[in-house]
């Protein structure tokens, strides 16, 4: 069964025509890569699949209910998460925190609980710090749990957006070039990460990315996206030798 289903996707801005018709399919467990150029229309269709945008036309199933036109808070409670180009983080606030405050969805208890600190509030709130933990551990910024994320360094920032995409506990994450600004260093550990939470985690993911090394090197198929089109889906090596995806990103 697809766990993300995309029939015939569009929207236009004014007389402009941002994505055209796009069906993307991904089933349980896979990790999927969505390329093209810049300007292609790749966060447009990431912006509609998570309630941002409206679509003109088309419709999106998540687990088979149909998603089109839900607020973002709907979709995340449904089941899929993402994160951003530019990295929006709580810079203020703690890391551990950042993370709790996406966690918050699975918590219970009431105003009346903070206020007298009732033991549903206590045993709520250490839950969700182990949690929290747990989740930082797995990309090794445990130690920084008490640091305000906006002294993280870049690379930490990156991923602790994902820890707080993860945090949701979606079925579906949706990674939007999540190794921007990365080095090479970076880039690698980043790799195996990402092939961990989808191991460890079971969930599918939708990558959005320019470093073609991370992509061919981590996704089991590919769409290539190109002025709002899908022209090729496939293999990472299938996509390598497609003539479309080279004249695309090379020209004529």
């Amino acid at each position: 069964m697809s766990v993300l289903r995309i029939e015939n996707l569009s929207i236009q801005f004014g007389g402009l025509k941002a994505v055209d018709q796009v069906n993307i399919d991904i089933k349980q467990g896979e990790l999927v890569g969505l390329i093209g150029p810049n300007g292609a229309g790749k966060t447009t269709i990431f912006n509609m699949l998570t309630g941002v945008y409206v679509p003109t036309d088309g419709n999106i199933f998540l687990n088979g209910e149909k998603i089109t036109g839900k607020k973002p808070n709907e979709i995340v409670l449904l089941g899929s998460s993402r994160t951003f180009q530019n990295i929006r983080l709580f810079k203020n606030m703690t890391v551990i925190d950042n993370i709790k405050i996406a966690y918050h969805n699975h918590m219970t208890y009431h105003y009346f609980d903070t206020i007298f600190k009732t033991p549903k509030y206590v045993k709520e709130e250490q839950e969700a710090n182990e949690y929290a933990l747990s989740l930082l551990n797995v990309f090794n910024l445990d130690s920084y749990a008490y640091e305000k994320a906006k002294n993280l360094p870049y690379g930490a920032q990156r991923k602790l957006e994902i820890a707080r995409a993860l945090a949701t506990k979606p079925e579906v994450l949706l990674l939007d070039e999540p190794a921007a600004g990365m080095n090479p260093t970076e880039t690698e550990m980043l790799m195996n990460t990402i092939k961990k939470i989808k191991k460890d985690f079971d969930i599918s993911v939708l990558l959005i990315e320019h470093d073609m090394k991370l992509v061919m090197g981590i996704c089991e198929r590919i769409y290539v996206v190109d002025y709002g089109k899908v022209i090729a889906s496939g293999s990472p090596e299938e996509i390598k030798r497609n003539p479309d995806v080279i004249k695309a990103y090379l020209g004529e």
